[in-house]
């Protein structure tokens, strides 16, 4: 019988080391889905808030590029890139497009990082529009 004892031995700890790392692997992907979608809301936020900064006329009190920046990170992303964000006195519509990215820590990959990329546009003639 110790032979056969031992034999469930070495079965369970294999089934106890499988499950060990299938819970790693999905308590890794649930972080890049977390990042992600931090990732995305960050991004929605930065180009929401920089867009209409985008026109002089508003009297902003800092440019597109750094509210851009201070939504990104107050939402949990750090801005990479913000196409557009730059001051138009005209009244034509502009587009502004930001690209955001979240680091994380990857058991046994080290550190990462996702990004997200998000659009706004505003136009300045529409704001005088009733709803």
């Amino acid at each position: 019988m110790t032979g056969e004892q031992g034999s469930i031995a070495v079965v369970l700890v294999a089934v106890i080391g499988l499950i060990a790392v299938l819970a790693a692997a999905l308590g890794g992907a649930a972080r890049v889905v977390t990042a992600q979608h931090t990732a995305q809301m960050a991004a929605d936020a930065a180009a929401l808030a920089a867009a209409p900064v985008t026109f002089r006329h508003a009297n902003p009190t800092e440019s597109a590029l750094v509210t851009a920046g201070r939504f990104a990170a107050a939402n949990g992303g750090r801005l990479i890139d913000c196409s557009g964000c730059v001051a138009d006195p005209s009244w034509k519509p502009r587009i502004v497009e930001v690209t955001v990215a979240v680091d994380l820590d990857l058991p046994a990959l080290g550190p990462s990082s996702v990004s997200a990329v998000a659009a706004a546009e505003f136009d300045p003639v529409r704001v005088f529009d009733s709803p």
